[in-house]
């Protein structure tokens, strides 16, 4: 699998809290041990590349909270990745970052270390939502994390969004908005909340203590930061994500477009165009395994044809690239034009963002009507 990945995936499990609405693989430590989990990452790395193996285009650092590893830490994660990978000319290095684990001198290793671009986790700026999301910042940390990320002379940085949440918290999305605008990224992206099982959130529906999100909701919250932030001068090229030409995330474009790529860490994914595999999903067992020498390895899934042309379908529909239009039949690309979900140009079919709000029903129906044809 190594020999053809170009994009590296690691993932950094610690957290100072879990989030309410969070099903990530995490694990919520008072002291990190950051020299132990680099031990078994190095471990992982050995058995997966070797030394010096593998040149990338692009390597992200997720999680979890990597910016929680301290600076000392993330350059000694740094370190210990390029034992085993060599960056590309122009790679893009990202990490995921909380605000406030942000600074000055934070930045500064960040950037000596090779980090090329920083995703902020800033979700809203409203206090009351920024507590029932059970996160550590306040809206003045993230307006200065963003300004301190903005002036560091990265290549380019991305701010985070939640949209659609619970009734209750009567949460002003169109000021979200504008506050995010404000600070003038080159990158916004935007998640629809999801209930996701064994999580605070999933708990507090079940209860009857929350109720879903109204679909009407969902869809005018959506469209709306999707004008806001095209009228600003970003393009819409998936459906979470909006970034000034040259500013597009490259890690995760690579994953739209089937590229393959390598992840390690606990609940890490890998894929090399015909086989998925999996990490265990908790950090003591992932530790174990790979420390003794073993392949962390959970799970893994060899796609079918039907799958991979499934997949085909919903990747190339879900970002601004499309599909070429021979791959849908014309009296579906008719209806989807009629009814506003997507739009012809240079033989590619594209969806609206009204089409992108029904984005899982649209491969639905055109997978139903390929298998009837």
């Amino acid at each position: 699998m190594s020999n053809a990945a170009r994009h590296l995936y690691v993932h950094v499990p610690f957290c100072a809290r879990r989030c309410s609405y969070c099903d990530f693989a995490i694990a919520v430590r008072r002291d990190l041990p950051v020299q132990h989990y680099l031990d078994a990452l190095g471990a992982e790395l050995s058995l997966r590349l070797g030394a010096g193996a593998l040149e990338v285009d692009t390597i992200y650092l997720g999680g979890g909270t990597p910016s929680i590893l301290g600076s000392d830490g993330v350059t000694a994660l740094l370190t210990l990745l390029r034992r085993y990978v060599s960056d590309a000319p122009n790679a893009e290095v990202t990490i995921e970052a909380n605000p406030e684990d942000v600074s000055q001198n934070a930045v500064r290793q960040w950037r000596e270390t090779g980090i090329t671009r920083v995703s902020l986790g800033v979700q809203s700026f409203e206090p009351r939502v920024l507590e029932w999301m059970h996160r550590i910042h306040d809206a003045e940390t993230a307006r200065r994390a963003a300004g301190i990320i903005a002036n560091a002379g990265f290549a380019s940085w991305s701010l985070d969004l939640i949209f659609a949440l619970p009734d209750h918290l009567e949460r002003d999305w169109e000021r979200d908005v504008d506050q995010a605008l404000a600070l003038a990224p080159p990158h916004v992206s935007a998640y629809g909340l999801t209930v996701e099982p064994h999580t605070a959130l999933s708990k507090w529906v079940a209860r009857g203590t929350i109720s879903d999100t109204p679909e009407e909701r969902y869809e005018s919250e959506f469209l709306l930061v999707h004008e806001r932030l095209v009228d600003a001068g970003l393009e819409h090229y998936e459906v979470s994500n909006y970034g000034r030409l040259g500013h597009e995330s490259r890690h995760n474009s690579a994953y739209w477009s089937k590229a393959s790529y390598i992840g390690v860490g606990p609940s890490a994914h890998s894929f090399d165009g015909r086989e998925r595999r999996w990490n265990a999903r908790e950090y003591q067992a992932w530790a174990a395994q790979a420390a003794a020498g073993n392949d962390p390895l959970a799970g893994n899934e060899v796609l079918t044809a039907e799958q991979r042309f499934l997949e085909d379908l919903y990747l190339g529909l879900r970002s601004s690239s499309g599909l070429d239009v021979d791959q849908v039949q014309p009296e579906i690309v008719e209806k989807w034009r009629e009814q506003g979900w997507a739009r012809t140009e240079r033989s590619r079919v594209h969806l609206t963002p009204q089409g992108w709000l029904r984005l899982d029903a649209l491969v639905s129906a055109l997978t139903a009507h390929s298998n009837h044809c």
